[in-house]
């Protein structure tokens, strides 16, 4: 399998004036490398990616490649709700230097189960890069179900995995027991990670690991290692934090611990916006504790 373990969705810090904050960004993959994650992703929707224009976009990206120096493999977010607008960002990116694609079932359109395996074997026939499904109906509307998803696994190799956060734990242990051999289950909900491990997931993409990458990662390797009582502390330990970092929207509550730890301005792009004084106190007396 290709994704295993942690990989982080990294969020695009801003500077004051809304610019985006390249010092902080190279600061912020240091961190999350430095404190375990085992890929990146680049371009998720953690990184304000609707806020930021084309050009910002390839910015992001090739810092993030350049600064990450093949330490980690980098995956590239790349989805939309037209599936012909999707095939031709393939064009626009150095997918040469990518090691595979996130990409989201299409949000408000609401397609049938037919048609989200046709928007998804459309990108698979147009591109040899290893893809990963993200199935996020909470944002999406659309539920991908497993059977359209195995369908699509067993149909093409080089569909990898799925980063699965329906939150419906019968439909994440369909996806386990039916997965092929080279396909990988990874969570999209950080709050039900262990959990998940136990029926046999193989890793989460993580907006907490940006925040608390050490204790994120040391859970989510207990899990895998079947060290549950390991695992099972560290949850209880990040719980409230997770929480709260997901309580007024992502990316949020991540922005503000990252400012509280140095790492960054607190600064959001509309429609999103700073944490409000009574989600900073509680981020603050979490973080004390």
């Amino acid at each position: 399998m290709m994704f295993k373990g942690t990989g982080v969705a990294l969020v695009t810090p801003f500077k004051k004036d809304q610019s985006v904050d390249f010092d902080a960004l190279r600061k912020l993959v240091d961190f999350t490398i430095d404190g375990g994650v085992d890929f990146l992703v680049a371009l998720g929707t953690t990184a304000e990616t609707p806020t930021l224009t084309k050009a910002e976009k390839l910015e992001v990206l090739d810092c993030i490649l350049k600064h990450n120096n093949k330490r980690k493999p980098v995956v590239l977010g790349l989805g939309s709700n037209n599936t012909q607008e999707l095939l031709e960002s393939l064009s626009h990116y150095p997918m040469q230097d990518v090691d595979g694609i996130l990409s989201v079932v299409p949000y408000y359109n609401k397609p049938s189960q037919e048609g989200l395996f046709q928007h998804f074997s459309a990108l698979a026939e147009a591109t040899d890069k290893p893809i990963i499904l993200y199935n996020v109906p909470g944002r999406t509307v659309a539920n991908m179900l497993p059977a359209t998803t195995l369908r699509l696994a067993n149909k093409y190799k080089h569909i990898v995995a799925i980063k699965e956060a329906s939150g419906n734990m019968a439909q994440c242990m369909e996806l386990v027991q039916g997965a092929p051999d080279h396909f990988a289950v990874l969570s999209g909900d950080d709050n039900l990670i262990v959990p998940q491990l136990s029926i046999g997931f193989h890793g989460v993409i993580s907006v907490a690991a940006n925040s608390f990458p050490v204790d994120f990662c040391a859970m989510v390797n207990a899990g895998i290692q079947e060290d549950f009582v390991t695992a099972r502390k560290l949850h209880y330990k990040l719980l409230k934090g997770i929480d709260l970092l997901f309580a007024e929207g992502n990316p949020t509550g991540v922005k503000y611990v990252l400012h509280k730890s140095g790492l960054m301005e607190n600064v959001l792009r509309l429609p999103l916006i700073a944490a409000s004084e009574s989600l900073s106190q509680q981020l603050d007396q979490y973080l004390n504790a």
